[in-house]
């Protein structure tokens, strides 16, 4: 549901406490297992068939190749992420064709995996560096305060469809993980500044160094200062943002079998607002991961981190949150053909908010809790042919009762290079705040209201996929799903035909298929292209005895197709010359017009130390929405340039 454009509140007594732990870290044992990977600077001297064979985490919480996972996913690379000339974390998520990634506003972005997509979107998981970031409050992402450095990101693993048995709440149509290099790989110092004409002024600064031996440290500072959109019918939306952000990352190994990982963040900025004062947003995290490996199929993980929030919309909503989180995972083999995943992770949430004329919570402070247990068992059936998958987790939400989030996959490899697999899951939304306790008010009447018997939506998920790698450079994949829903929410009116207040229940359902293609060629040594399609249907329908009159409208709005097609090329004397045409669809309900736009970008490495680049994005039109709102705000075509200094 598109009720919060932003939200939360103020308060900065914590924060001397999160940059004391930063500094005290070196004497912190918290720790992490390092996860053999590809260094990002050969990325780029690998061909496209290698880039299939790049290890990837989240499908199975254990190391495997992407070309040999039985899920959808896909991998954005460093290099990917620097070549495309994103500047935000969302901006990179384009990359993945088969997200559906539209811009809101000037810090507030809809992205969703497979459908219902909102500036709320409430079926993706999104996790940095294994801390989940969605809050309680309405199941989505601020992604305005995700504000990574993109220079620090090793890689980001997308999956498509169901997560659930693994990751638990929130992971219904897929998952996102950014996953950051560790300290070893960014020693030495790095300096990079920006502007242009809509990213108006980005700056950051980081030094990495080496505590003794086996203990490596980076500390990092940014700021960025992005314009305001266009309103649609001319003038400024008058909704800049400005934002800075430090923090720091420690790895070390304690012995030959332990690792540990400590590390933190602190924000703050200021959100401009078109008919009142600016948003203001702060907040910060602590997360440290211990690592112990008994053999190479055998480890355990500690995993504990806290986060705290406050954002405050003025005349609006007000909200402080603080989160704790403790994740555990056990890997051991069960004999020579079996893999075993297991593990338990118990999240406490309490949030204390503040009401306004137009959104009120009752009651104003709430503790959410939620334990799961998870299992999962990969069997070896043919050795390097056919595998099967088994798993579930069992997830305990106080106030909505125990769910069970099965799946089963299989795998199955007729030569080296082709790879069939299928899967079928079942995963569930848990109840949040505005589900159970907001009450949207005009005046003296409610207009919408939560409901305290609002349940789990849930999804049972059919995948099937195929890959196929021919030789000569080249990788083709296409990804099928077909998933009912139950559940959904709905907004009921209330009995004897009186038009308000409508209440939040449970009682639309939906059906969606749909399809996502993806072929990469080498075309030569210096030039690679890439390009997806993605098909998207969905259907909805209410229970019987629904009240309903919305259609479901609320609950998403999707484009059916969407296609890219990107051309990175290595031009002589250190020249890059990258571009990245892409097409939307249009919008059914509310209706926005489909696009094409197109982003160039030009890079030159005046040494190995020192890179500049100039990017144009949107080049095709003046302006353009992405994303209906309440006042009708569009994307302007854009310039800048980008220094990069490492030494």
């Amino acid at each position: 549901m598109n009720f919060l454009p932003g939200v939360c509140r103020k308060g900065r007594s914590w924060l001397p406490a999160v940059l004391l732990l930063g500094l005290a870290a070196p004497a912190l044992t918290l720790s992490a297992q390092e996860e053999p990977r590809v260094e990002p600077a050969e990325l780029k001297q690998l061909s496209i068939e290698q880039l299939m064979e790049i290890d990837v985490t989240s499908v199975s919480r254990r190391s495997e190749r992407a070309s040999q996972t039985a899920a959808a996913v896909t991998v954005i690379t460093s290099e990917d992420i620097r070549r495309s000339g994103a500047t935000s974390l969302p901006e990179a998520l384009r990359l993945a064709n088969s997200l559906h990634v539209a811009r809101f506003d000037s810090r507030t972005w809809a992205i969703s995996a497979r459908g219902f997509n909102s500036a709320t979107a409430d079926k993706l998981l999104v996790l940095i560096d294994g801390r989940s970031v969605y809050t309680p409050l309405f199941s989505g992402v601020f992604w305005d305060v995700q504000d990574v450095l993109l220079d620090d990101v090793d890689r980001i693993e997308v999956i498509r469809g169901p997560g659930a048995t693994l990751w638990g709440a929130n992971a219904v149509n897929g998952v996102i993980n950014v996953i950051t290099k560790s300290a070893r790989q960014t020693q030495g110092s790095l300096v990079s500044a920006g502007a242009g004409t809509e990213d108006r002024g980005t700056g950051a600064v980081q030094y990495g160094g080496a505590l003794n031996e086996t203990t490596a440290y980076r500390v990092y500072g940014k700021y960025r200062y992005i314009d305001a959109l266009a309103l649609a019918q001319g003038g400024s939306a008058e909704d800049p943002l400005r934002m800075a952000q430090g923090g720091f990352r420690l790895d070390g190994d304690r012995s030959e079998r332990d690792a540990f990982t400590l590390q933190g963040d602190v924000y703050r900025g200021l959100i401009g607002e078109l008919v009142r004062p600016d948003t203001d947003v702060e907040g910060g995290n602590l997360l440290g991961r211990w690592s112990r490996r008994y053999s190479a199929a055998s480890s355990l993980e500690v995993q504990l981190y806290w986060d705290q929030t406050h954002r405050k919309v003025p005349r609006q909503f007000e909200e402080h949150r603080g989160t704790w989180d403790l994740d555990i995972q056990r890997r051991l083999p069960l004999g020579s053909r079996q893999d075993l995943v297991c593990g338990l992770d118990y999240r406490v949430s309490r949030d204390d908010v503040g009401n306004s004329p137009v959104l009120v919570w009752d009651p104003t402070r709430s503790t959410q809790q939620l334990f799961s247990l998870f299992a999962q068992d990969e069997v070896t059936l043919v050795p390097n042919r056919l595998r099967l998958t088994v798993g579930s987790r069992v997830e305990s939400h106080e106030s909505a009762g125990i769910e069970v989030q099965p799946t089963l996959r299989l795998a199955w490899s007729p030569s080296d290079r082709q790879f069939f697999w299928g899967a079928i899951s079942r995963a569930v939304r848990a109840p949040t705040r505005i589900d159970e306790d907001s009450h949207f008010v005009v005046g003296p009447v409610v207009i919408v209201q939560g409901s305290p018997d609002f349940t789990y939506e849930n999804v049972i998920a059919y995948e099937l996929g195929y890959r196929l790698q021919p030789g000569g450079g080249a990788s083709f994949e296409i990804d099928t799903f077909y998933n009912v829903y139950d559940h959904l929410r709905s907004q009921e009116r209330p009995a004897g035909g009186a038009p308000f207040p409508l209440t939040l229940a449970n009682k639309l359902n939906a059906e969606t298929y749909g399809a996502e293609l993806r072929l990469n060629v080498q075309a030569a040594s210096w030039w690679r292209l890439y390009s997806s399609y993605t098909y998207f249907h969905k259907d909805l329908r209410f229970d019987p005895g629904s009240t309903d009159t919305s259609g479901g409208t609320a609950e998403g709005d999707d484009p059916e197709a969407r296609w890219a097609i990107r051309s990175l090329m290595d031009l002589p004397r250190r020249m890059e010359l990258d571009a990245w045409l892409r097409h939307v669809d249009s919008l059914p309900a509310p209706f926005i017009p489909g696009y094409t736009e197109l982003d160039i970008r030009l890079g030159w490495h005046l040494s190995s130390r020192l890179e500049l680049s100039l990017v144009g994005q949107n080049l095709l039109h003046d302006e353009h929405a992405e994303f209906p709102t309440s006042v009708p705000k569009e994307v302007q075509r854009s310039v800048y340039g980008k220094a990069t200094w490492r030494f």
